[in-house]
């Protein structure tokens, strides 16, 4: 499994979990994360506000 599926199951995971409040959970782990210069774990988190956004696009086909 690619970081890029886990991270897809991640964010489909938090907009479950959190609905329209996932994307400020994931802003705010990325403002902690950044904080905390944990350079890796942000890099994570910012793949998975990518594939949030993709998931959340109008135009986006699922």
């Amino acid at each position: 499994m690619t970081n890029d599926h886990i991270a897809l199951g991640a964010a489909m995971m938090l907009l479950r979990r959190h609905g329209n409040q996932a994307p400020v959970k994931v802003a705010e782990r990325i403002g902690e994360l950044a904080a905390e210069a944990d350079w890796e774990g942000l890099s994570f988190w910012k793949l998975i506000a990518s594939k949030m956004d993709q998931i959340l696009r109008p135009d986006s086909i699922q």
